[in-house]
């Protein structure tokens, strides 16, 4: 009885089919009459993208009084009390998500070559900003007057001017992609570029870093036109077509601009391809056939024998020590400022003539917001923070050319390395209590 048990529920490898002539193959095939399997489809969880990322604004008196005694800069005998960069970048990291941090975007952020890649943005977006109004306001005006040879000058200067800070980001982007300097730790085929190429990691590092970046230049810009910087980082960087910013806002301000907003803010040196070919307007920017002083593409590396007033002022703004960005009328949004005016959170304080002292100030700062009458004053007071940028002429023709690509470099100003391990101390106990 066994026995035919288990010949009955034996299944051949040819059973609940027939056998047909194949005339291609001239052989005998074999069609099963079973209905086909559903394909089980696998969920694959989609990551949330990094534009949506909250980060904390409204840190109350006891988490302030905690950053400061923590995690707050600390001066060094002598040394004079302004912004740096390393203040702002404490603010960004102390605000954001923990699931955005990671001890290599920490690490990263605390590299010589990110921070003049940082503020080239820094100087891009406030430029930016400033000729964007000034096109819209032309615009309007223009609509009843007559366009004359002047305005063709004065727009194609601010269109050069924009495409040169292009290129200062460019460059700073451009050793991070090939893990050149102090970023060959960083590459995604590892230092020595010989490993397998980890793309998935290396593509969360950069959208991380992307909008850290975004927040640190928001908040060197006294926290104004978040969306307008977004947008304007995003589309530099992955171009119209690939900027998710645009597409999860839809506000076509591209598509809005009229011919000379596009000319002035969006430069020439646009590439329209097919979508797998699309460039970035940086890179677009670096080989695009126009003038370009050839000491951008090393400003704050190379040491040059000779600089024009337009390549030291970049090289000041790019790479030089905050506390002399006033002295050479350098404006670099609330870098270089004094940090007695600001609060804890680099906002600024309220106005001396409304007869408080400044310990009243400080206690009373973070409840400012409470009334309509103090978010104007504040209003006001951001937008007389910093000037606008005032960009030396760009030289006819280049009377500087050596007659070979120098060696000697600049002196490289270090991050600090005791900021660096506090935050990594910070997300250590976080994640790991």
């Amino acid at each position: 009885m066994a026995e035919d048990e288990d010949e009955g529920g034996f299944g051949g490898l040819y059973e609940d089919g027939h056998w047909v002539w194949d005339e291609a193959t001239q052989a005998l095939i074999f069609v099963s009459d079973l209905p086909p399997k559903p394909v089980e489809t696998i969920q694959v969880p989609t990551k949330v993208p990094t534009g949506t990322v909250e980060f904390r604004d409204d840190v109350d008196l006891i988490e302030q009084i905690r950053f400061r005694r923590r995690y707050q800069r600390k001066l060094k005998p002598g040394q004079p009390d302004v912004i740096t960069l390393q203040d702002v970048k404490d603010i960004a990291l102390f605000t954001a998500p923990v699931s955005l941090l990671s001890p290599m975007l920490i690490n990263m952020l605390h590299l010589p070559t990110t921070e003049r890649f940082i503020r080239a943005l820094i100087m891009y977006s406030q430029y930016y900003l400033q000729i964007a109004d000034e096109m819209a306001r032309r615009m309007l005006e223009l609509e009843a007057k007559v366009r004359t040879p002047y305005c063709d000058m004065l727009e194609n200067e601010f269109r050069d001017n924009l495409s040169d800070l292009r290129v200062l980001i460019a460059k700073e982007y451009s050793t991070m992609i090939i893990g050149g300097g102090d970023t060959r730790k960083f590459h995604h085929m590892g230092p020595q570029k010989k490993r397998k190429s980890l793309s998935d990691k290396d593509a969360h590092l950069f959208e991380t870093l992307l909008r850290m970046t975004v927040q640190i230049v928001w908040l060197a810009l006294g926290r104004k036109a978040f969306n307008q910087i977004e947008l304007e980082i995003n589309r530099i960087f992955k171009s119209e077509t690939f900027n998710a910013v645009e597409h999860t806002l839809h506000t076509d301000y591209v598509a809005k601009m009229m011919k000379e907003e596009k000319d002035a803010l969006l430069g020439i040196c646009l590439r329209r391809d097919k979508k797998l070919n699309t460039r970035s307007p940086l890179m677009n920017e670096v080989f695009c056939h126009r003038d370009i002083d050839f000491r951008l593409l090393s400003l704050g590396v190379v040491k040059y024998n000779q600089y024009s007033a337009r390549t030291l002022y970049m090289k000041r703004a790019v790479a030089g020590p905050e506390e002399s960005l006033a002295e050479f009328g350098i404006v670099l949004g609330i870098l270089g400022l004094p940090r007695s005016i600001f609060d804890t959170m680099l906002r600024p304080l309220p106005s001396v003539t409304e007869g408080k002292s400044k310990a009243s100030m400080s206690s009373t700062s973070s409840y400012s917001a409470s009334t309509k009458s103090s978010v104007s004053v504040k209003k006001n007071v951001i937008l007389k923070l910093y000037s606008d940028i005032v960009l030396p002429t760009k030289e006819a023709k280049i009377p500087y050319f050596p007659s070979h690509f120098p060696d000697a470099t600049e002196e490289i100003r270090p991050c600090s390395d005791v900021q660096r391990l506090r935050w990594l101390n910070r997300l250590a106990r976080i994640l790991y209590p």
